[in-house]
């Protein structure tokens, strides 16, 4: 039997299925190409980058951005893609040798050199901010603060990125400036520009509000539900997104985690007649001794002392949590409030309502007692049981923290259960709505993203536009694609491997 196919025939077999299939197959993978290139070119555009440092009490920070051109109208896309803390104290612990706070900066500023593209570093803006520190610093002597902050700028004017000044930012600032970077990494802003045609899903959950602790201040910041608020200096009015916010925000200078910690001894030393005092903040065991003139050194403090008939005074820890707690409520006014509700000392605060990021320090301490995720009343017995631990088994628990830091947990745990229970008035059923976070996704939750968006302008007051390929659009047709290359692969693979024209013809 003749088994050749003419030649004719045999190209006629194969040119007409092989070209519909070779067809199909080139247009999925030209779709797929282009799908891949164009969302790669996009987020390779022109990227843009910024930088903060923060001064506060304690010490100084420096945080990159970085998010793309393109985007920058749109909610949720700068991010933080590294930081560096500064070595040594913050600035305003220079104040008697101002020129070493601009030396200080010298090595992160260098690092971040290292991070921004060179290409980048002329339109990158560099701003620092300075907060509870510096003003305190002003207020003792407002001639060397802006000594400091001089030699600051002069040092990151010698850099070649866009440096656009170094100020002391205010507490209610600093306050609005958290809640406005908990809000937009959390993408609560994202509801005032969801289509007025489509359901609103998540209208009902709203902003969520800040709750910042540092060394030597402590901000509450929240929209309240429909509440007056009564003192008019204590409210910000923002326009996102089209969309109007009023915002009750409140700084507490001089009630931060350390400067607390010194009014508390300052008020104990008082009722003191010996050199010795049992401190029941301090764990069992723990000893240290204090100079009198060291706990005067600051405005928080300074004339609050009377003349003391000793010099020195030393701490003897007993770790008594009802006597802790105790003896720092003395450092507050819970009674006195010229409003319909207060907060302390006379500061109004409406009901606290919805859900609350408490961050910097109150995220610090609450981690490392591990209080994160528990009810008020498991963190108050917590507290009390770490309180009562003796000193040398602290020590021993923990060998990796520095001791004048593991020194204070326990006061700091009591403290953080008044300011929040006593003073902003959290309560056993609404504890678990304050979140305690350190970052939120890549970023630090804190002021200094809050602080670049807003003087960036990168938070407008219109909706923005929003590209039709949105992400879940783009794994959608990659999906797609892929598959459809894969199918008419194996097609082509059953059809060139013995195509049926083939067969007929060898049968």
């Amino acid at each position: 039997m003749d088994t050749t196919m003419p030649g004719s025939k045999l190209r006629r077999c194969f040119s007409r299925k092989s070209a519909i299939i070779l067809a199909l197959l080139g247009m999925s993978l030209i779709g797929l190409i282009a799908v891949i290139v164009t969302q790669i070119h996009a987020t390779r555009k022109n990227n843009k980058y910024g930088i903060v440092l923060d001064s506060g009490s304690t010490h100084t920070s420096l945080y990159i951005y970085q998010w793309p051109a393109e985007k920058e109208n749109d909610t949720g896309v700068v991010k933080q893609v590294d930081m560096c803390d500064i070595k040594g104290p913050e600035i305003s612990a220079y104040a008697h040798d101002p020129e070493k706070a601009g030396l200080s900066l010298k090595e992160c500023m260098d690092y971040a050199k290292t991070v921004v593209p060179a290409g980048k570093y002329q339109e990158t803006p560099v701003y620092l901010g300075t907060t509870a520190g510096m003003r305190l610093l002003r207020m003792q002597n407002k001639t060397i603060a802006e000594k400091v902050l001089s030699e600051v700028a002069a040092t990151l004017n010698s850099y070649p990125f866009s440096f656009q000044g170094a100020r002391i930012i205010s507490g209610e600032e600093e306050g609005a400036y958290g809640w406005i970077t908990v809000n937009y990494l959390l993408g609560n802003f994202k509801e005032s520009i969801w289509p007025d045609f489509l359901p609103r899903m998540f209208s009902g959950l709203g902003t969520t509000g800040a709750l910042d602790l540092g060394g030597a201040s402590t901000q509450i910041t929240f929209a309240p539900e429909q509440e007056k608020i009564e003192s008019q200096r204590d409210i910000l009015h923002f326009y996102f997104y089209g969309k109007n916010y009023s915002v009750y925000t409140h700084s507490f200078l001089c009630y931060g985690k350390e400067y607390a910690l010194l009014q508390k001894l300052v008020k104990d030393i008082q009722r003191q007649a010996t050199e010795r005092y049992q401190d029941p903040c301090f764990h069992p065991g723990y000893r240290r001794t204090v100079n009198i003139s060291d706990l005067l050194t600051n405005p928080c403090l300074a004339g609050s002392l009377p003349s003391l008939p000793f010099s020195q005074i030393t701490i003897e820890g007993t770790g008594q949590y009802d006597s802790c707690h105790t003896s720092v409520q003395r450092i507050f006014n819970f009674t006195y409030c010229p409003y319909s509700r207060c907060s302390f000392n006379g500061i109004f605060v409406p009901p606290v309502y919805g859900h609350f990021a408490a961050f910097s320090a109150f995220y610090y301490v609450m981690n490392f007692l591990n209080l994160t995720e528990v009810s008020m009343y498991e963190a108050v017995q917590k507290i009390k049981a770490f309180c009562s631990k003796p000193w040398n088994e602290v020590k021993a628990e923990f060998p990796g923290v520095k001791e004048k830091y593991l020194t204070d947990y326990c006061f700091a745990g009591v403290y953080i259960m008044i300011i929040l229970g006593n003073g902003y008035h959290f309560t056993e059923e609404n504890w678990p709505y304050i979140h305690f976070l350190g970052k939120i996704g890549e970023s630090d939750a804190g002021w200094t993203l809050g602080y670049m968006l807003n003087l960036t302008n990168m938070i407008p007051a219109e909706k923005p536009y929003t590209h039709p390929l949105s992400h879940i659009t783009y794994i959608s047709l990659l999906v797609i694609c892929s598959l459809a290359v894969m199918a008419l692969l194996f097609l082509g693979f059953k059809f060139f491997v013995q195509p049926k024209c083939m067969r007929k013809a060898i049968i």
